[in-house]
This record gives structure tokens, C-alpha cells and sequence, in this order.
């Protein structure tokens, strides 16, 4: 078992020098524009003392995430979700977040480490007015990492190749799995009534033309 730095390090090279450099303080023109055409990220936050860590993902068409012209911040508004603010109160407890950005058939990614605040004041969620949904806060990042992630992960898994794709049937319906969970006499939704009832959330949220 590994328990020390030097043990680790006995069984990888060190890091290119590529691999080292690449690492900016915030977003050049190349990182802002991959964030513009990123319609899906994930974002990580830690709680407070001991909790578990959390990954979120997060998604809207691309451009939903906003980044300031000297790369130095990146606004992610907060969309209508399940309000159990596992993100949101995670960082109320510590700032500290990571984001990953992924462009559909894009091998390569975008990472973002940084501190966030949240920020609910009309400038910030004022931004986003014209969105699908106007949302009640914007996470607001503060870069101090940025760097082009390599397309191994994805050339292994061929996640954008439709050929590699299992059937969906492969998995039972979420409303399946969480009858299964919970039990308490939960009646499971088909996947069907799944799709159908996120459909109708997606309806109800606001749009440009109703705002």
C-alpha cells in the first residue's frame, strides 16, 4: 500500500515539462473560448471539517457559463435542481472549487481550480437574465488555476463514439433503481414518465421570451 510521497513517486516519471508549463493563473483566449462552447461541466466542492467531497454536473447551451475578458473569472449561474445545495453549501463552507468543462466530441478538456462566493446581487444574476432560466445566484470563480486537460481518458473510453455505446436498457429506469433504493412502498417511474416529467420541469423554466 502507498502511504508516502516518495513511494508514489518511485512508481511514476516525473511530469513533462509541457505538462508543467501548460498551468496558467487564468484563462487565455483559448481557455475563454472553450468555455464559451461548453454546453456541460462538471463542478467539485469540499465541506466543511471532515465531509465528503462533491461533483455536480451542470449543463445549458453553450455559453451558459460566462468568463470575464481578462480570463481572471468565470460565472456559473445556478439552475433549478433536486434544492438539496450540496455545491452552494459546501462552499459556504470552504471556497475552494474545481470545474472541468467538456465540449461534445472534443477529446481534450478544460480544468479550473479556484475559490468561489456566491453571488446574488442584480449585476451578477441580472447577466443571465435572457437565459433559459434566470437564476436566483451565480457562482462566481476566482481562477487561479487553468490548464488543457489530454484526450487519453477520452480516446480510451470512446465516449463520443455512438458504436461504443451500450443499450440503455442495460440499466433499469432511475424511478427503477430509486424504488429499489428507498423501498417504503415507492412507486417507480418508467423511463418514460422519467423523461416525461424532466420535460415538463425544462418547460416550466424560464426563457427569454417570458422573462
Amino acid at each position: 500500500m502507498i502511504i508516502d510521497l516518495a513511494q508514489l513517486r518511485k512508481l511514476y516519471a516525473q511530469p513533462g515539462e509541457r505538462a508543467v508549463r501548460k498551468q496558467l493563473d487564468r484563462l487565455d483566449v483559448h481557455g475563454r473560448r472553450f468555455v464559451a462552447l461548453a454546453p456541460f461541466c462538471v463542478i467539485a466542492s469540499a465541506g466543511q471539517g471532515a465531509s465528503l467531497l462533491d461533483a455536480s454536473p451542470r449543463g445549458g447551451a453553450p455559453g451558459f457559463v460566462k468568463t470575464s475578458q481578462d480570463g481572471a473569472t468565470v460565472l456559473l449561474p445556478d439552475s433549478g435542481g433536486n434544492n438539496r445545495l450540496d455545491t452552494l453549501e459546501n462552499l459556504l463552507a470552504d471556497p475552494r472549487v474545481a470545474l472541468i468543462f467538456l465540449v461534445p466530441g472534443v477529446d481534450e478538456t478544460l480544468r479550473i481550480n479556484g475559490t468561489a462566493r456566491l453571488r446574488d446581487e442584480a449585476e451578477f444574476v441580472d447577466a443571465f437574465a435572457h437565459e433559459r432560466q434566470r437564476p436566483k445566484l451565480v457562482i462566481e470563480v476566482a481562477v487561479r488555476e487553468a490548464y488543457l486537460h489530454c484526450a487519453k481518458a477520452f480516446m480510451r473510453s470512446q465516449l463520443w463514439q455512438p458504436a461504443s455505446w451500450g443499450p440503455r436498457d442495460a440499466l433499469p429506469s432511475m424511478g427503477q433503481m430509486i424504488r429499489d433504493q428507498i423501498g417504503g412502498g415507492f412507486t417507480g417511474e418508467t423511463e418514460a414518465q422519467t423523461l416525461a416529467r424532466y420535460r415538463a420541469q425544462l418547460a416550466d423554466e424560464q426563457t427569454p421570451s417570458s422573462a
